[in-house]
């Protein structure tokens, strides 16, 4: 992946002064660290991928969903890093983001949302692509426990209403063998 700011320098190389260059250099390495720490910095987990789906670059977040390092991972295809990834299928759609969910199994079961988006400016060919990862574990079992939670009430109030329903034909039969237990006593006794 090049950049353009980098091809601009490269372009230009003739007409700056060796100091220009130091700078510029420097700079080029600040800006580096600084994204790299941004990208650390992030819960999410960061991929970045070269055309054929190569990983340049991987944070801790997706280290860490994926039971990996980024030592590991440098160089690797994709499908290599996250088992179950095709990268012919995820790359088929050109010039669109592609979002999907995911269930990781290692180091532990995860649910993750990714989406993978092309790298590109104006109307140049893709510089690759960025994958960001979201871990959604928790927000899928809070849906679950409240489709469990749902169904626990509604076969609450479905015992409810056939209690009730079983209920009145019970408490009439209890009135009439009542009545007719006082009639029986009131019958004369035969020897």
């Amino acid at each position: 992946m090049k950049s353009a700011v980098l091809e601009k320098i490269l372009s230009r190389l003739d007409s700056i002064e060796s100091g220009e260059v130091q700078a510029l250099l420097a700079r080029l390495v600040r800006e580096k660290g600084f994204l790299q720490k941004v990208f650390e910095a992030l819960r999410e987990g960061v991929l970045l991928l070269d055309e054929d789906g190569t990983m340049n670059f991987i944070n801790q977040a997706a280290c860490g969903f994926f039971g990996t390092s980024a030592d590991q991972a440098q160089g690797q295809p994709l499908g290599k890093v996250v088992r179950g990834l095709d990268w012919a299928t995820l790359k088929s759609s050109p010039r669109s983001t592609v979002s999907r969910d995911l269930e990781v199994f290692y180091p532990e079961n995860r649910y993750l949302n990714f989406y993978l988006s092309p790298i590109a400016e104006d109307d140049e060919a893709d510089q690759g692509y960025v994958m960001l990862v979201r871990d959604v574990t928790s927000i899928r079992e809070k849906a679950e426990e409240e489709i469990e939670s749902e169904k626990l009430n509604a076969l609450t109030l479905l015992a409810a209403g056939v209690a009730h329903e079983i209920g009145n034909p019970l408490n009439t039969l209890s009135l009439h063998l009542q009545l007719l237990e006082r009639k029986i006593k009131k019958l004369p006794k035969s020897d």
